[in-house]
C-alpha cells in the first residue's frame, strides 16, 4: 500500500492551484483586457474622433494607474511568467489526446510565447512610450512596416491563445463535459478566433490608412 506523503501532497496541491490562478487570469483580466483593447481599437474603423473619445474616456477612469497595476499587470506578469514556466516543463500527450488537440496544445505553447514578447513590446512602445496613444500616434506606429507585420502577428497569437485557451478553460473547470460539449466549444471558439483575429487586423489597416 503506497501512501503519500504530506510534503508531496502539499506540492500537488501548490501545483493545482498555481495551474488553476493560471487558467482564470487568463480569462479574468487578462482575456477581458485583450477583448476590450481589441475592441477600442476597433473605434479606430470609424475614424480618428471616436477612437481619441475612447481613449480619452479610458484615461479618466478614476485611480487608473492602481486599476491597471493591480487588475492587468500584475496577473498579466503572473500568467506570462507562469505560462512561460509551463511551455518549458510540460510534456507532449500523444497518448492522452488527438492529434489535432495535440498540435493545438503545442501550437498554445507557441503562441503564449509570441503573445508575452508581443505585449512586453507593444507596452514598452505605446503605454510606455511617454506619448498619448491617440489616432496620429498608433497611424504613426503601424506606418513602420516591422511594427505593422509584428502586430498583425501579435494580434493573431493573442486571439488564438485566448480562443484556444477558453476551451482548456471549459474543459479543466468543468464547464463542458462530454465531447458533444467541447466539440460544439471547439466550433464556436474556432469562429471566435477568427472574427476577433479579422476585427484586429482591420483596426490596424484603419490606422494606417485612416479609414
Amino acid at each position: 500500500m503506497s501512501t503519500v506523503s504530506p510534503a508531496s501532497a502539499n506540492g500537488v496541491n501548490r501545483d493545482f492551484l498555481f495551474r488553476r490562478l493560471h487558467t482564470l487570469s487568463g480569462i479574468v483580466p487578462v482575456g477581458m483586457f485583450l477583448l476590450e483593447h481589441l475592441f477600442t481599437n476597433a473605434t479606430g474603423t470609424l475614424g480618428a474622433s471616436a477612437y481619441n473619445n475612447a481613449v480619452n474616456a479610458i484615461q479618466h477612469i478614476p485611480f487608473l494607474h492602481f486599476v491597471e497595476f493591480v487588475f492587468i499587470f500584475i496577473p498579466l506578469i503572473y500568467h506570462g511568467v507562469y505560462g512561460l514556466y509551463s511551455a518549458y516543463t510540460s510534456g507532449y500527450n500523444p497518448g492522452q489526446y488527438s492529434y489535432a488537440r495535440n498540435q493545438l496544445f503545442v501550437w498554445q505553447r507557441i503562441t503564449g510565447v509570441v503573445t508575452f514578447v508581443f505585449i512586453i513590446y507593444h507596452l514598452w512602445m505605446t503605454r510606455f512610450s511617454g506619448h498619448m496613444p491617440n489616432f496620429q500616434f498608433v497611424h504613426d506606429l503601424v506606418s513602420n512596416p516591422f511594427n505593422l507585420v509584428f502586430m498583425i502577428i501579435g494580434v493573431v497569437a493573442a486571439t488564438f491563445h485566448l480562443s484556444n485557451g477558453l476551451w482548456s478553460f471549459f474543459v479543466h473547470w468543468g464547464i463542458t463535459v462530454g465531447p458533444r460539449a467541447q466539440k460544439v466549444s471547439a466550433v464556436v471558439l474556432l469562429t471566435m478566433f477568427v472574427l476577433l483575429s479579422a476585427m484586429g487586423i482591420v483596426s490596424l489597416f484603419a490606422f494606417l490608412y485612416g479609414w
